[in-house]
């Protein structure tokens, strides 16, 4: 049976769990406290950097890796399915991962060969690379992909609008504060939203609408500052050292990021912040020492224990649904998370086990 289903955060989550849907038969409206694909309101969609995949999955839980390898098994096949009906770029291309020491090499490699993915160690690295890092223990997985940010946040927003999507932008709701089946949700202004069920995806500020229904939910915004640079000759792959990753773009430019920082709902960036970043991107890369930083930008993330988001009912409010929570790996997550609760609101048989995903209620 279609219903009316109204998403509450118009990010990359919100908006692929807005294509499962539509796609499943149902009625969507998503409810954006910002615009769509805006790059001036310090969401995490846009402002990331891109790749579709864990950086050192090694680390992370088997319900975190089902999430983030179900992702980066889709994404050329979603990112073509976007641009073919939307006739939009979407910034996919495979680029490649290169880890450079140090890292946990036995955990690593047990990584890539459980879960089929494909690795080499190299004995000789991109020239533009500083010599030290010329290493035999440097880890080259030639199978992981990009997407572009706002390309891919364009493309979504397109793809929604043609297929019927009521975008709510520029409308904030009010917390909520009831535990009864939700007839509607009430803007600031006071105007009632109504739907059959409600699923809220709105990342870092998850909690500020929950945390009356849902103090348990442990969300909080986390900072990421990156900068851009267009070198004469950028890399070859995507490069990633000591928590720091850089990102070469098809057009030549290159991004270099990011950091993690608890600071709030700030969303400005610091002089501090972007000498540090600068400082290891030269490091890695000294060709560019002396070249001008294009763009200095922040995002939020919605930062959660060990990187598990929630995906899952309200354990009390029988047609609130979450999405949200996913950290560092929102777009990578996304395919996965869109599947799971739109299976999960429709009475499907979930793909994975959802239990990891459940929101506790004290």
């Amino acid at each position: 049976m279609s219903e009316h289903i109204v998403i509450v955060g118009g990010g990359i989550v919100g908006c692929m769990t807005a294509m499962a849907l539509v796609d499943a038969g149902h009625r969507v409206t998503i409810v954006e406290r910002n615009q769509i694909a805006s790059q001036t309101s310090g969401e995490s969609s846009w402002a990331g950097g891109g790749i579709v995949f864990p950086l050192l999955p090694w680390m992370y839980s088997e319900p975190v890796n089902q999430l983030t390898s179900y992702g980066a098994t889709s994404y050329q096949q979603i990112c073509a399915r976007l641009e073919r009906e939307t006739g939009l770029p979407t910034g996919f291309i495979n680029s490649g991962f290169l880890l450079l020491p140090p890292y946990d090499q036995t955990s690593a490699i047990h990584w890539c060969e459980k879960h089929q993915q494909a690795y080499e160690f190299l004995d000789e690295v991109d020239s533009r690379l500083a010599q030290n890092h010329l290493t035999q223990s440097s880890l080259w997985m030639p199978e992981v992909s990009q997407v572009r940010p706002p390309y891919l946040m364009n493309a979504l927003r397109q793809w929604l609008v043609q297929n019927d999507v009521t975008l709510l932008e520029r409308t904030e709701l009010s917390p909520l504060n009831e535990t009864m089946p939700l007839k509607a949700w009430k803007t600031l202004d006071g105007v009632e939203i109504k739907a059959d069920k409600f699923l809220v995806t709105s990342g870092a500020w998850s909690f500020q609408l929950l945390k009356t229904v849902a103090g348990q939910l442990n969300i909080k915004p986390m900072r990421g500052q990156i900068l851009l640079y267009q070198p004469d000759q950028n890399l070859k792959q995507i490069v990633y050292k000591d928590g720091f990753y850089m990102i070469p773009r098809e057009d030549g430019y290159l991004l270099a990021g990011s950091t993690l920082e608890d600071v709030g709902f700030d969303t400005s960036v610091t002089d501090d912040v972007k000498a540090e970043l600068a400082a290891k991107a030269e490091a890695i890369m000294p060709a560019l020492k002396g070249l001008p930083i294009i763009k200095h930008w922040s995002g939020l993330r919605p930062g959660t224990p060990e990187n598990l988001p929630v995906i899952s009912a309200h354990p009390q409010i029988e047609n609130l649904y979450l999405n949200t929570g996913h950290f560092r790996y929102g777009l990578t997550m996304a395919p996965a998370s869109a599947r799971l609760i739109s299976e999960l609101m429709t009475g499907q048989a979930p793909f994975i086990e959802a239990s990891p995903f459940a929101l506790a209620i004290d």
